[in-house]
């Protein structure tokens, strides 16, 4: 793969790599109109969506950082944005051009003031894997495998920047109106800036992983604070497969449900005991062992606390008998800031609505005892609500700024979990089986 000599981080060269993709947006929709005289309007409309996609996912990659942390992020929402963009965004996971061997060493020195064979017995300086943030390299020391990953340079100083530059964008798409997208905005810019911090990362990871050790068929690598600083982290080399290897291979239903359940119980685990979770559910994050028994769980950036004021209506909404009582229902939907106290009776009526369908079918794994994530009408129920609901007239008059700024990280943590969940097919979970 073709590496990056460079990363464009001052303010006005990454507006203008953003300018100039917009320009190119532009005249793909003028091939569009043009196409659309020609041919099928599904079809010229897909062949937009793969030209945007490919341009946009070209320039995020070249930027990296928050830019493309925000297009993996929207990798895993399946259900609201078109299979071109999710396709594309997705290889943000796995398929970044990494650093070239002398910006790993220039930015090695940067950060740690001295050169990797001061600092290991090895390093290899062709990285194993580049996703948004930064890139992972071989090591050993005292005869150990190590993974060290290291930040791309201006990451952390970019991400204000960045995020200002694609609120005015957000706000139209989502139909916020001026100054009310901040909440959530600065909810997501204070977690990218803690997933720049590897200082941080390394305490949260040795904190998390010893109170999840006692769980099932589950691993965590080894950290190692005297070889990492705030932009580099060292760790255990953890050999296996990327769990969506695994995925396309596995023949084994029972290997299957035995990784989806110890997937399960660790996201339970950190939830409901911890008030904790990691918030990034994405392949990439995941390894299963070659024996094909364990799951590998890897990068601990994202942790997203819970608070108790969110936590309890959250979850007293998953309880059949408080969904079906109207006055509880509505109750809670004021407490997670769904309804507002200025709504009028029709935005009351039609919210309430809306969330109760969709909460029907989202909890429905909270509700039983067993649960079968092999069954495509779960997942496809959830995308059928969600195209529904983004065509509905009366919902688009609406302004966006629905629900506790702590929506965005839970429910994309459930929404990841679930997709993990339904490609393993595992048929057979036991919803309740943590401690």
């Amino acid at each position: 793969m073709k590496t990056a000599k460079k990363i464009p981080q001052s303010k006005l060269s990454r507006a203008t790599k953003l300018v100039s993709t917009g320009a190119k947006v532009g005249v793909n929709y003028l091939k569009y109109y043009g196409n659309k005289t020609l041919m099928d309007e599904d079809k010229a409309r897909d062949i937009l969506d793969e030209n945007n996609a490919e341009d946009i996912y070209d320039t995020l990659k070249e930027l990296k950082g928050s830019a493309l942390k925000v297009a993996q992020m929207l990798s895993m929402e399946k259900n609201l944005l078109p299979t071109a963009y999710t396709d594309k965004f997705s290889l943000s996971q796995f398929s970044v051009p990494p650093l070239s061997p002398a910006l790993v060493l220039k930015t090695l020195g940067q950060y740690l003031n001295q050169n990797p064979e001061e600092l290991f017995d090895s390093f290899d300086y062709q990285s194993i894997n580049a996703a948004s943030i930064g890139q992972v390299h071989k090591a050993s020391k005292d005869g150990k495998e190590l993974a060290v990953k290291i930040q791309y340079p201006g990451v952390a100083e970019s991400i204000t920047s960045d995020l200002n530059l694609v609120k005015p964008i957000a706000a139209r798409m989502f139909n916020f109106k001026p100054g009310e997208i901040d909440k959530y905005f600065e909810e997501v810019k204070n977690k990218l800036i803690e997933e720049t911090d590897y200082t941080l990362e390394i305490q949260q990871s040795m904190e998390l992983s010893d109170a999840c050790a006692h769980l099932n068929h589950l691993l965590f690598p080894k950290y190692y604070p005297e070889l990492s600083s705030s932009k580099v982290l060292a760790m255990d080399y953890m050999e296996g497969k990327q769990i969506s290897e695994f995925i396309d291979n596995n023949k084994d239903q029972d290997k299957a449900n035995q990784i989806a359940q110890a997937l399960w119980d660790f996201y339970m685990y950190q939830i409901h005991h911890l008030k904790k979770v990691h918030a990034d559910p994405h392949p990439g994050n995941f390894k299963i062992d070659e024996q094909e028994e364990n799951l590998i769980a890897l990068d601990f950036g994202c942790i997203k606390t819970i608070p108790e004021d969110f936590y309890t209506p959250y979850f007293e909404l998953a309880l059949p008998e408080n969904l079906n009582n109207e006055k509880i229902f509505e109750a809670k939907l004021y407490e997670l800031e769904i309804l507002r106290p200025e709504d009028t009776q029709k935005e009351i009526d039609l919210f309430k609505k809306l969330f109760h369908e969709l909460l029907s079918i989202f909890t429905l794994p909270l509700q039983t005892e067993y649960f079968d994530f092999s069954e495509s009408d779960f997942i496809s129920s959830i995308a059928e609500l969600t195209k529904k609901y983004s065509k509905d007239v009366d919902l688009k008059k609406q302004n966006g700024n629905r629900g506790s700024k702590h929506f965005i990280y839970i429910n994309r943590t459930f929404f990841g979990l679930y997709n993990l969940m339904f490609d393993l097919k595992a048929n057979k979970v036991k919803t309740n089986n943590f401690s």
